[in-house]
């Protein structure tokens, strides 16, 4: 018993992880999806410097999950990274290039433009990676043995390319929203433009993979349209209409920091989403929370040094935001 409830609390406490990270980089991916929209360097000068002293830290969130899963459900790791070896090594790179480029478009002036489409490139391919990575996953990975038994192209389906395309809108939306909060004048009011559409295109997609995802699996669906989870496929709906009506009217009426709260809601809301089909399945169909655990001294073992690393994360994380709260000043920034 006691072993079940560890099992349990680590999924959770991965599942807190991931859901950080998604909101947390999210936006700042989503920054860099904007940069072509931009009209001048000023701007991209000036929406870089709105994410200079978080950035790094936002993908915090992602070795603590990626490092979590390896330690309490290290069957689950050796499945999921065969099934998922190319975009998730993509995704890593696209990242690594996005850093690269985010230290040394301030090391040069006759270089700049390139990095900057090396910025755009390395956030559209981490992004998209993502997405493809989750919808590979909520469609389920062959296991046979104990082990992934599909084959290379087994995360190259429609569906997941669906699920790509759907989180990179929603990044984008996310960095709009950011972008109207912290910013002020030309380019917060051009960001605001921007954020309608993303925003329209955001609750479409997430409308075409909620539809498509009870298809995926029997137990999706029963799930779904099942007593008692039932009730969330009506409780959970609502509140994304919910959010996207307080999206959309604080984009309407100019405020600041409404749209962004309202599009962070959308991604919990998914994530929630998520959740109910997936529990209690860590790699769906077949393998669950219980079955992939590590032995109970391991998760209670690492259980202890997390408690004591998770608090100290979220108040670092807390304490920087705090800082760099307000609107960002167009003179000052990363340098």
């Amino acid at each position: 018993m006691l072993g079940l409830e560890l099992s349990f609390i680590w999924a959770g406490i991965i599942a807190f992880a991931v859901l950080v990270y998604v909101i947390l980089d999210g936006f700042d991916l989503g920054v860099g999806l904007l940069f072509p929209l931009t009209k001048d360097e000023k701007e991209r000068n000036v929406m870089m410097n709105s994410i200079s002293p978080i950035w790094d830290g936002n993908e915090t969130w992602l070795v603590l999950g990626g490092g979590g899963l390896f330690a309490v459900f290290p069957l689950a790791y050796a499945v999921v990274m065969p099934a998922l070896y190319m975009p998730i090594i993509l995704m890593l790179l696209g990242l690594v290039f996005r850093g690269v480029a985010f230290e040394y478009r301030w090391r040069t002036e006759r270089w700049k433009p390139l990095w900057d489409m090396g910025f755009f490139g390395g956030s559209i391919v981490a992004s998209m990676c993502q997405g493809i990575a989750l919808g590979a996953l909520v469609q389920g990975i062959e296991i046979e043995n104990r082990a992934y038994a599909g084959g290379w192209w087994d995360w190259l389906t429609p569906f997941s390319l669906l699920t790509g395309v759907a989180v990179t809108v929603g990044y984008a939306m996310l960095g709009a929203t950011w972008l109207n909060m912290k910013l002020e004048g030309r380019i917060q009011r051009h960001m605001r433009r921007l954020a309608w559409p993303f925003a329209a295109a955001t609750l479409i997609f997430m409308g075409l993979v909620s539809l498509w995802t009870p298809f995926q699996d029997p137990e999706y669906f029963r799930r779904w349209f099942a007593y008692p989870t039932a009730i969330f496929s009506f409780l959970v709906p609502g509140l994304v209409l919910l959010a996207a009506y307080g999206l959309l009217h604080g984009l309407r009426r100019q405020a600041d920091v409404l749209p962004f709260l309202c599009a962070l809601s959308l991604f919990v809301l998914g994530f929630v989403g998520l959740g109910i089909s997936f529990y209690p399945h860590i790699v769906p169909p077949a393998l669950t929370i219980e079955d992939a655990a590590a032995p109970d001294s391991s998760l209670a073992f690492a259980l202890v040094g997390t408690l004591v690393l998770l608090p100290m994360i979220l108040g670092y994380t807390a304490y920087a935001y705090w800082v760099f709260r307000g609107k960002v000043d167009p003179e000052e920034g990363y340098h």
